[in-house]
């Protein structure tokens, strides 16, 4: 049986140990997962970004949130140029381990732009409009 079905099997307190977890995550063919960003007082989804196995054991062990940049093709620590950094509060896993959430405290804007998200194109009645500023 797969780690992900026993673990939709468990019962609520059951566990498994990290480093199995970590072996079974399906990283895609680039080696990477989604990481989804949210503010975890308020619920707001700040950013979709990718991490490697690196990027998600160092977020782990550090506290400080830190992905993959593809484009850049290296570690990206962030805020670390910016002073936005983020927080980990809570990490957690879906139901097949293809996808990872960050619970976070986000300090200052989280999009590159100066906008508290990267979510501000919204699709409305077959447009596109911007819902945001930067800060």
């Amino acid at each position: 049986m797969s780690l992900w079905l026993e673990l939709e099997q468990a019962g609520l307190g059951d566990s498994r140990p990290l480093a199995a977890v970590l072996e079974a995550i399906p990283w895609n063919a680039d080696g990477l997962i989604a990481a989804i960003a949210q503010q975890y007082d308020s619920g707001e989804v700040l950013m979709l970004a990718w991490m490697n196995r690196a990027a998600l054991e160092e977020t782990l062990a550090s506290g400080q949130v830190c992905y993959w940049s593809r484009s850049r093709q290296q570690l990206w620590r962030k805020g670390e140029t910016s002073g936005h950094r983020q927080r980990l509060v809570e990490a957690r896993l879906d139901c097949d381990g293809d996808a990872v959430l960050l619970l976070v405290e986000q300090q200052g804007p989280a999009c590159h732009t100066g906008r508290p998200n990267c979510f501000y194109n919204a699709i409305r009645d077959k447009r596109v409009s911007v819902i945001s500023v930067p800060q």
